[in-house]
């Protein structure tokens, strides 16, 4: 029989949960198994963070409504039957204080999608299983002009969570020459995000232009990084995902727990403390909160100083303004290389003036 329904208190707006008993991460070596109410009280004992790293921002949900389990499959959104799924559009159902965000997707359709304005908004949609948040990188009164830009470290072959680290230390040198400051956070599982705040006052394909600059410049200054598009051609080296600035794409928030075995959050961090990170999964459901209790949101400042891009632009100029591909269900951008993988080219195919 199912636990009856609970409510809980965000910022003085109760929010219903139902089930609350319901087992969303099993138990692990090291952590106890998490129910859907530790879900919903985990986003409530960080609510300034989850709210700083959401506010007014249009939002997607990763849903995991029966948990995160073996056998249980994310959806690719491409006709599959799936148990955890993506939520870009506004859910049926949605209480009346939601408020949206309206945002233009690469085809040119729109949609209204969540837009967090209160603590009661993340509050609900962990009552609805959603694990992690996916906010877009605008803010809704300008939903066109991102004001952050988002460097993806990913490690790829045999890299791991410490060679990340290891290129998160140069990309922060690269910041600070370019005048910028930046501030990272664990992914929640082997990568790093570094968050820089922008003025809002250049396109999505500015921003990624910026973005592709800043991966070329830290694999001039060190190695062991790329920004090659094609697995294929990555090796064993941390990628520098430039298309996390595309529209529409989205890196998981500051706060947001992740579908991995014990709970692990994706954790602001201050640069030096990053650096003596052994194990991300040391952050997670149970010890973030306790974390913040005592120190705060370390990002606090983020939304103090708005960066100027433009000597990044200015690189990707000096560097030639050379296009890299973009993700594949995009259209044919400008400029943009043959999307087909290096290996399955065949020369009499293509000129390469072409």
């Amino acid at each position: 029989m199912a636990s009856p329904a609970t409510e809980v208190d965000a910022d003085g707006r109760a929010v219903r949960v139902s089930s609350p008993d319901r087992v969303i991460y099993e138990a692990t070596e090291h952590t106890a198994e998490v129910t859907k109410l530790m879900v919903v009280e985990y986003y409530l004992s960080v609510g300034d963070g989850i709210m700083r790293a959401l506010r007014e921002r249009p939002t997607a949900l990763e849903r995991w409504p029966k948990g995160v389990r073996e056998g249980i499959v994310l959806s690719t959104g491409y006709g599959d039957k799936a148990d955890a799924f993506y939520q870009k559009r506004v859910p049926k159902g949605a209480p009346p204080y939601l408020e949206t965000a309206t945002i233009t997707f690469p085809s040119g359709r729109t949609a209204d999608e969540i837009c967090p304005t209160e603590l009661a908004v993340p509050a609900w949609a962990a009552q609805m299983g959603t694990l992690t948040f996916h906010p877009w990188p605008v803010r809704r009164s300008a939903p066109d002009l991102p004001d952050e830009l988002r460097i993806d470290l990913d490690p790829h072959g045999d890299t791991g969570f410490r060679d990340a680290v290891r290129v998160a230390g140069v990309a922060r040198e690269l910041l600070a020459d370019l005048g910028m400051v930046g501030f990272p956070k664990t992914s929640g599982n082997r990568g790093v995000h570094v968050y820089v705040r922008i003025e809002p006052r250049w396109d999505f394909v500015d921003v990624r232009h910026a973005a592709i600059a800043f991966g070329r410049e830290l694999e001039r200054r060190t190695s062991g990084v790329t920004t090659k598009w094609w697995k294929e051609e990555r090796g064993d080296a941390i990628f520098v995902d430039y298309n996390q600035n595309s529209r529409d794409r989205t890196i998981a928030s500051a706060y947001s727990l992740r579908p991995k075995p014990g709970a692990p959050v994706s954790t602001p961090m201050e640069w030096d403390e990053l650096a003596e990170v052994e194990d991300p999964r040391a952050y997670n459901l149970f010890t973030v909160p306790e974390r913040f209790a005592e120190r705060g949101d370390v990002h606090a400042a983020i939304d103090d100083v708005h960066c100027d891009l433009t000597p990044l632009l200015d690189l990707f100029v000096e560097q030639g303004s050379v296009e890299l591909s973009y993700p594949p269900d995009y259209p044919k951008m400008p400029g943009e290389p043959p999307r087909v993988q290096p290996s399955k080219k065949v020369a009499a195919h293509w000129e390469d003036e072409s």
